[in-house]
Protein backbone atom coordinates (compact mmCIF):
# COMPACT_ATOMS: atom_id res chain seq x y z
CA UNK A 1 0.00 0.00 0.00
CA UNK A 2 1.04 3.59 -0.58
CA UNK A 3 1.08 5.44 2.75
CA UNK A 4 1.15 9.15 3.64
CA UNK A 5 1.88 10.55 7.10
CA UNK A 6 0.69 14.12 7.77
CA UNK A 7 2.07 16.16 10.68
CA UNK A 8 1.49 19.81 11.56
CA UNK A 9 5.17 20.92 11.62
CA UNK A 10 8.58 19.30 12.01
CA UNK A 11 10.71 21.85 13.84
CA UNK A 12 11.81 19.84 16.91
CA UNK A 13 11.52 16.49 18.66
CA UNK A 14 8.70 16.70 21.20
CA UNK A 15 5.96 14.16 21.88
CA UNK A 16 4.19 14.59 18.54
CA UNK A 17 7.42 14.15 16.61
CA UNK A 18 8.22 11.00 18.61
CA UNK A 19 4.97 9.57 17.24
CA UNK A 20 6.04 10.50 13.69
CA UNK A 21 9.44 8.91 14.32
CA UNK A 22 7.76 5.66 15.39
CA UNK A 23 5.43 5.73 12.37
CA UNK A 24 8.40 6.28 10.04
CA UNK A 25 10.08 3.27 11.60
CA UNK A 26 6.94 1.17 11.21
CA UNK A 27 6.27 2.31 7.64
CA UNK A 28 9.69 3.21 6.17
CA UNK A 29 8.36 3.71 2.65
CA UNK A 30 5.70 6.21 3.75
CA UNK A 31 5.82 9.80 2.50
CA UNK A 32 5.62 12.56 5.11
CA UNK A 33 3.67 15.79 4.57
CA UNK A 34 3.96 18.82 6.83
CA UNK A 35 3.69 22.60 6.83
CA UNK A 36 7.26 23.44 7.90
CA UNK A 37 10.32 21.20 7.94
CA UNK A 38 13.66 21.87 9.65
CA UNK A 39 15.70 18.72 8.89
CA UNK A 40 18.44 19.36 11.44
CA UNK A 41 15.84 19.68 14.21
CA UNK A 42 14.38 16.18 13.79
CA UNK A 43 15.72 12.66 14.10
CA UNK A 44 17.52 10.70 11.42
CA UNK A 45 14.61 8.25 11.39
CA UNK A 46 12.30 11.01 10.12
CA UNK A 47 14.89 12.44 7.72
CA UNK A 48 15.11 9.07 5.95
CA UNK A 49 11.57 9.47 4.65
CA UNK A 50 10.54 11.67 1.77
CA UNK A 51 9.19 14.91 3.28
CA UNK A 52 6.89 17.28 1.37
CA UNK A 53 5.98 20.72 2.73
CA UNK A 54 2.92 22.84 2.08
CA UNK A 55 3.32 26.40 0.80
CA UNK A 56 3.61 27.54 4.45
CA UNK A 57 7.19 26.31 4.40
CA UNK A 58 8.09 28.88 1.73
CA UNK A 59 6.68 31.89 3.55
CA UNK A 60 9.06 34.39 5.22
CA UNK A 61 10.79 33.02 8.33
CA UNK A 62 8.41 30.07 8.43
CA UNK A 63 10.86 27.98 10.48
CA UNK A 64 10.48 30.45 13.36
CA UNK A 65 7.11 32.11 12.78
CA UNK A 66 5.10 29.10 11.61
CA UNK A 67 2.42 29.49 14.28
CA UNK A 68 1.61 32.99 13.00
CA UNK A 69 0.60 31.42 9.70
CA UNK A 70 -2.16 29.39 11.40
CA UNK A 71 -4.97 31.17 9.47
CA UNK A 72 -3.44 29.96 6.18
CA UNK A 73 -2.94 26.35 7.25
CA UNK A 74 -6.45 25.09 6.38
CA UNK A 75 -5.93 26.36 2.83
CA UNK A 76 -2.44 24.86 2.71
CA UNK A 77 -3.62 21.43 3.86
CA UNK A 78 -6.35 21.29 1.24
CA UNK A 79 -3.79 21.96 -1.49
CA UNK A 80 -1.70 18.88 -0.62
CA UNK A 81 -2.11 16.36 -3.43
CA UNK A 82 -2.64 12.91 -1.89
CA UNK A 83 -3.94 11.16 -4.98
CA UNK A 84 -2.66 7.60 -5.21
CA UNK A 85 -2.32 7.03 -1.48
CA UNK A 86 -4.20 4.10 0.07
CA UNK A 87 -3.63 4.97 3.74
CA UNK A 88 -3.25 8.43 5.29
CA UNK A 89 -2.24 8.79 8.95
CA UNK A 90 -2.51 12.35 10.23
CA UNK A 91 -1.00 13.52 13.50
CA UNK A 92 -3.23 16.21 14.98
CA UNK A 93 -2.53 18.88 17.58
CA UNK A 94 -1.94 21.73 15.20
CA UNK A 95 -3.79 21.66 11.85
CA UNK A 96 -2.98 18.34 10.13
CA UNK A 97 -6.13 16.27 9.67
CA UNK A 98 -7.76 18.76 7.26
CA UNK A 99 -6.29 17.21 4.12
CA UNK A 100 -8.68 16.11 1.36
CA UNK A 101 -8.36 12.30 1.21
CA UNK A 102 -8.73 10.76 -2.24
CA UNK A 103 -11.62 8.38 -2.97
CA UNK A 104 -10.97 4.89 -1.63
CA UNK A 105 -8.21 5.95 0.77
CA UNK A 106 -8.50 5.39 4.51
CA UNK A 107 -7.74 8.40 6.72
CA UNK A 108 -6.74 7.60 10.31
CA UNK A 109 -6.06 10.52 12.65
CA UNK A 110 -3.80 10.05 15.67
CA UNK A 111 -4.95 12.94 17.85
CA UNK A 112 -2.74 14.41 20.57
CA UNK A 113 -5.55 16.89 21.22
CA UNK A 114 -8.00 18.99 19.24
CA UNK A 115 -6.25 22.34 18.83
CA UNK A 116 -6.07 23.68 22.38
CA UNK A 117 -5.92 27.35 21.41
CA UNK A 118 -9.35 27.25 19.72
CA UNK A 119 -11.09 24.68 21.96
CA UNK A 120 -10.48 23.78 25.59
CA UNK A 121 -7.80 26.43 26.29
CA UNK A 122 -9.05 29.27 24.10
CA UNK A 123 -9.61 31.70 26.99
CA UNK A 124 -6.26 30.90 28.64
CA UNK A 125 -4.35 31.52 25.40
CA UNK A 126 -6.26 34.72 24.70
CA UNK A 127 -5.69 36.01 28.23
CA UNK A 128 -1.90 35.58 27.86
CA UNK A 129 -1.76 37.19 24.40
CA UNK A 130 -0.85 40.76 23.49
CA UNK A 131 -3.55 43.40 22.86
CA UNK A 132 -3.64 42.97 19.06
CA UNK A 133 -3.87 39.18 19.25
CA UNK A 134 -6.55 39.42 21.95
CA UNK A 135 -8.58 41.66 19.64
CA UNK A 136 -8.41 39.47 16.51
CA UNK A 137 -8.40 36.08 18.24
CA UNK A 138 -12.19 35.63 18.70
CA UNK A 139 -12.98 36.09 15.00
CA UNK A 140 -9.95 34.10 13.87
CA UNK A 141 -10.67 31.25 16.28
CA UNK A 142 -14.31 31.19 15.16
CA UNK A 143 -13.24 30.73 11.53
CA UNK A 144 -10.70 28.00 12.35
CA UNK A 145 -13.11 26.31 14.77
CA UNK A 146 -15.74 25.95 12.06
CA UNK A 147 -13.20 24.59 9.59
CA UNK A 148 -11.80 22.24 12.23
CA UNK A 149 -15.24 20.79 13.00
CA UNK A 150 -15.96 20.25 9.31
CA UNK A 151 -12.54 18.69 8.66
CA UNK A 152 -13.18 16.11 11.38
CA UNK A 153 -15.71 14.54 9.01
CA UNK A 154 -12.84 13.78 6.60
CA UNK A 155 -11.37 11.32 9.11
CA UNK A 156 -12.47 7.69 8.93
CA UNK A 157 -11.10 6.65 12.33
CA UNK A 158 -9.72 8.61 15.28
CA UNK A 159 -7.04 7.36 17.66
CA UNK A 160 -6.64 9.39 20.86
CA UNK A 161 -3.40 9.54 22.82
CA UNK A 162 -5.29 9.35 26.14
CA UNK A 163 -8.76 8.98 27.62
CA UNK A 164 -8.64 12.72 28.29
CA UNK A 165 -8.22 13.44 24.59
CA UNK A 166 -10.84 10.84 23.67
CA UNK A 167 -13.32 12.79 25.80
CA UNK A 168 -12.42 16.01 23.94
CA UNK A 169 -12.89 14.31 20.58
CA UNK A 170 -16.38 13.33 21.64
CA UNK A 171 -17.11 16.78 23.09
CA UNK A 172 -15.91 18.88 20.14
CA UNK A 173 -16.32 16.56 17.13
CA UNK A 174 -18.90 14.05 18.42
CA UNK A 175 -16.57 11.28 17.30
CA UNK A 176 -15.63 8.02 18.98
CA UNK A 177 -11.98 7.01 19.18
CA UNK A 178 -9.61 4.28 20.27
CA UNK A 179 -6.98 5.14 22.89
CA UNK A 180 -3.35 4.24 22.17
CA UNK A 181 -0.86 5.98 24.42
CA UNK A 182 2.09 7.68 22.66
CA UNK A 183 5.58 6.15 22.66
CA UNK A 184 8.09 6.92 25.41
CA UNK A 185 11.72 5.86 25.10
CA UNK A 186 11.81 4.25 28.54
CA UNK A 187 15.12 2.51 27.74
CA UNK A 188 16.90 5.87 27.61
CA UNK A 189 16.71 6.28 31.40
CA UNK A 190 18.48 4.63 34.33
CA UNK A 191 17.49 3.53 37.83
CA UNK A 192 20.17 4.31 40.41
CA UNK A 193 20.84 2.71 43.82
CA UNK A 194 19.10 4.44 46.73
CA UNK A 195 22.35 5.89 48.08
CA UNK A 196 22.78 7.96 44.90
CA UNK A 197 19.35 9.55 45.10
CA UNK A 198 19.52 13.09 46.46
CA UNK A 199 17.14 15.07 48.65
CA UNK A 200 15.52 17.37 46.10
CA UNK A 201 12.46 17.38 43.87
CA UNK A 202 12.43 18.07 40.15
CA UNK A 203 10.06 19.85 37.80
CA UNK A 204 10.49 19.48 34.03
CA UNK A 205 8.61 21.01 31.12
CA UNK A 206 7.84 24.11 29.13
CA UNK A 207 7.40 27.01 31.54
CA UNK A 208 4.03 28.33 30.38
CA UNK A 209 0.90 29.33 32.25
CA UNK A 210 -1.30 26.27 31.83
CA UNK A 211 1.44 23.99 33.20
CA UNK A 212 1.37 25.98 36.47
CA UNK A 213 5.13 25.97 37.19
CA UNK A 214 4.74 28.89 39.61
CA UNK A 215 2.71 26.59 41.87
CA UNK A 216 5.72 24.35 42.45
CA UNK A 217 8.11 27.28 42.97
CA UNK A 218 5.77 28.94 45.48
CA UNK A 219 5.26 25.66 47.37
CA UNK A 220 8.98 25.02 47.72
CA UNK A 221 9.62 28.67 48.55
CA UNK A 222 7.36 28.13 51.54
CA UNK A 223 8.72 24.76 52.71
CA UNK A 224 12.40 25.51 52.12
CA UNK A 225 12.90 22.10 50.52
CA UNK A 226 15.15 21.91 47.43
CA UNK A 227 13.58 22.10 43.98
CA UNK A 228 15.31 21.98 40.58
CA UNK A 229 13.38 23.37 37.58
CA UNK A 230 14.35 22.40 34.02
CA UNK A 231 12.72 23.98 30.97
CA UNK A 232 12.38 27.15 28.96
CA UNK A 233 9.40 29.28 28.05
CA UNK A 234 7.67 32.57 28.61
CA UNK A 235 7.70 32.22 32.43
CA UNK A 236 11.42 31.48 32.81
CA UNK A 237 12.43 35.00 33.84
CA UNK A 238 9.49 35.34 36.22
CA UNK A 239 10.26 32.04 37.96
CA UNK A 240 13.91 33.00 38.38
CA UNK A 241 12.80 36.29 39.89
CA UNK A 242 10.48 34.75 42.50
CA UNK A 243 12.58 31.66 43.32
CA UNK A 244 14.28 31.58 46.73
CA UNK A 245 17.82 30.16 47.13
CA UNK A 246 16.52 26.62 47.71
CA UNK A 247 14.88 26.65 44.24
CA UNK A 248 17.25 26.31 41.29
CA UNK A 249 15.81 27.30 37.89
CA UNK A 250 18.21 25.84 35.32
CA UNK A 251 16.29 26.77 32.18
CA UNK A 252 16.54 24.56 29.06
CA UNK A 253 19.04 21.72 29.39
CA UNK A 254 20.41 18.95 27.11
CA UNK A 255 19.12 15.42 27.48
CA UNK A 256 22.13 14.21 29.49
CA UNK A 257 21.46 16.80 32.20
CA UNK A 258 17.77 15.95 32.23
CA UNK A 259 18.53 12.22 32.50
CA UNK A 260 20.96 12.92 35.36
CA UNK A 261 18.32 14.76 37.38
CA UNK A 262 15.54 12.27 36.63
CA UNK A 263 17.65 9.50 38.16
CA UNK A 264 18.79 11.46 41.22
CA UNK A 265 15.74 13.47 42.30
CA UNK A 266 13.58 12.33 45.19
CA UNK A 267 10.38 12.87 43.18
CA UNK A 268 9.01 14.70 40.13
CA UNK A 269 6.55 17.56 40.64
CA UNK A 270 3.86 17.74 37.94
CA UNK A 271 1.45 20.58 38.77
CA UNK A 272 -0.30 21.08 35.41
CA UNK A 273 -2.97 19.31 33.40
CA UNK A 274 -1.67 17.61 30.25
CA UNK A 275 -3.27 15.70 27.38
CA UNK A 276 -1.01 12.74 28.16
CA UNK A 277 2.24 13.91 29.72
CA UNK A 278 5.48 12.20 28.71
CA UNK A 279 7.51 13.79 31.52
CA UNK A 280 5.91 11.70 34.33
CA UNK A 281 6.58 8.50 32.37
CA UNK A 282 10.24 9.50 31.87
CA UNK A 283 10.58 10.10 35.62
CA UNK A 284 8.96 6.75 36.38
CA UNK A 285 11.27 5.03 33.87
CA UNK A 286 14.06 6.40 36.09
CA UNK A 287 12.44 4.76 39.11
CA UNK A 288 11.28 8.04 40.65
CA UNK A 289 7.74 8.71 41.92
CA UNK A 290 5.55 11.52 40.58
CA UNK A 291 3.58 14.08 42.59
CA UNK A 292 0.86 15.10 40.14
CA UNK A 293 -2.32 17.12 39.86
CA UNK A 294 -5.19 14.63 39.53
CA UNK A 295 -6.41 15.74 36.13
CA UNK A 296 -5.66 14.89 32.52
CA UNK A 297 -3.21 12.31 31.27
CA UNK A 298 -1.40 11.92 34.60
CA UNK A 299 -4.43 10.01 35.91
CA UNK A 300 -3.72 7.38 33.22
CA UNK A 301 0.03 7.10 33.76
CA UNK A 302 0.59 7.56 37.50
CA UNK A 303 -0.59 4.77 39.81
CA UNK A 304 -1.41 6.28 43.20
CA UNK A 305 0.72 4.79 45.96
CA UNK A 306 2.76 2.69 43.50
CA UNK A 307 4.38 5.17 41.10
CA UNK A 308 3.31 8.45 42.68
CA UNK A 309 0.71 10.45 44.57
CA UNK A 310 -1.96 12.96 43.53
CA UNK A 311 -3.26 16.28 44.79
CA UNK A 312 -6.80 17.37 43.94
CA UNK A 313 -6.60 21.14 43.59
CA UNK A 314 -4.00 23.41 42.08
CA UNK A 315 -3.02 25.16 45.27
CA UNK A 316 0.20 25.53 47.25
CA UNK A 317 -1.33 23.85 50.30
CA UNK A 318 -2.51 20.82 48.32
CA UNK A 319 0.88 20.41 46.65
CA UNK A 320 2.74 20.66 49.97
CA UNK A 321 0.43 18.05 51.53
CA UNK A 322 1.03 15.66 48.61
CA UNK A 323 4.80 16.15 48.85
CA UNK A 324 4.67 15.33 52.55
CA UNK A 325 2.65 12.20 51.82
CA UNK A 326 5.18 11.11 49.20
CA UNK A 327 7.98 11.47 51.76
CA UNK A 328 6.28 8.90 53.97
CA UNK A 329 6.08 6.16 51.33
CA UNK A 330 8.80 3.53 50.87
CA UNK A 331 9.02 3.59 47.08
CA UNK A 332 10.24 0.62 45.05
CA UNK A 333 12.25 2.17 42.19
CA UNK A 334 12.53 -0.95 40.05
CA UNK A 335 8.80 -1.60 40.43
CA UNK A 336 8.10 1.98 39.30
CA UNK A 337 10.41 1.57 36.29
CA UNK A 338 8.78 -1.76 35.38
CA UNK A 339 5.35 -0.11 35.50
CA UNK A 340 6.57 2.63 33.13
CA UNK A 341 7.38 0.04 30.47
CA UNK A 342 3.71 -0.26 29.56
CA UNK A 343 4.18 3.11 27.79
CA UNK A 344 7.26 2.06 25.81
CA UNK A 345 7.86 2.66 22.11
CA UNK A 346 7.63 -1.08 21.46
CA UNK A 347 4.17 -1.24 23.04
CA UNK A 348 3.00 1.76 20.97
CA UNK A 349 4.24 0.28 17.70
CA UNK A 350 2.67 -3.10 18.44
CA UNK A 351 -0.72 -1.61 19.39
CA UNK A 352 -0.70 0.87 16.51
CA UNK A 353 0.22 -1.75 13.90
CA UNK A 354 -2.45 -4.15 15.14
CA UNK A 355 -5.15 -1.48 15.20
CA UNK A 356 -4.29 -0.13 11.74
CA UNK A 357 -4.29 -3.66 10.32
CA UNK A 358 -7.73 -4.33 11.81
CA UNK A 359 -9.10 -1.10 10.35
CA UNK A 360 -7.73 -2.00 6.93
CA UNK A 361 -9.22 -5.51 6.84
CA UNK A 362 -12.40 -4.37 5.06
CA UNK A 363 -10.14 -2.98 2.30
CA UNK A 364 -8.35 -6.34 2.06
CA UNK A 365 -5.01 -4.50 2.31
CA UNK A 366 -1.90 -5.45 4.29
CA UNK A 367 0.97 -3.38 5.66
CA UNK A 368 4.29 -5.02 6.44
CA UNK A 369 5.98 -4.07 9.69
CA UNK A 370 9.68 -3.29 9.63
CA UNK A 371 12.29 -3.25 12.37
CA UNK A 372 14.19 -0.14 13.52
CA UNK A 373 17.10 -1.45 11.49
CA UNK A 374 15.39 -0.86 8.15
CA UNK A 375 17.68 -0.08 5.26
CA UNK A 376 18.69 3.60 5.09
CA UNK A 377 17.12 5.71 2.40
CA UNK A 378 18.13 9.15 1.10
CA UNK A 379 16.29 12.10 2.60
CA UNK A 380 14.05 13.92 0.15
CA UNK A 381 12.34 17.25 0.57
CA UNK A 382 9.78 18.72 -1.79
CA UNK A 383 7.64 21.83 -1.62
CA UNK A 384 4.21 22.19 -3.12
CA UNK A 385 3.14 25.57 -4.41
Amino acid sequence: MKIAIVHYWLVGMRGGEKVIEALCRMYPEADVFTHVYVPEAVSEEIRRNKVTTSFIGRLPRAAKLYQRYLPLMPLALEQLDLRGYDLIISSESGPAKGIIPPPGAMHICYCHSPMRYIWNMFHEYRERSGPITRFVMPALAHYIRNWDSISASRVDHFIANSETVAARLHRYYRRASTVIHPPVDVDAFEVLPAELVEDYCLMVGELVGYKRPELAVEAFNRTGQRLVVIGGGEMLAELRRIAKPNVTVLGPQPFDVLRHHYARCRALIFPGEEDFGIVPVEAMASGRPVIAFRRGGATETVLDGVSGVFFDEQSVDALIAAEERARGIAWAPHEIAAYARKFSTAVFEKQMALHVSQLLKPLAGTISMVTPGARPRPALVQSLG
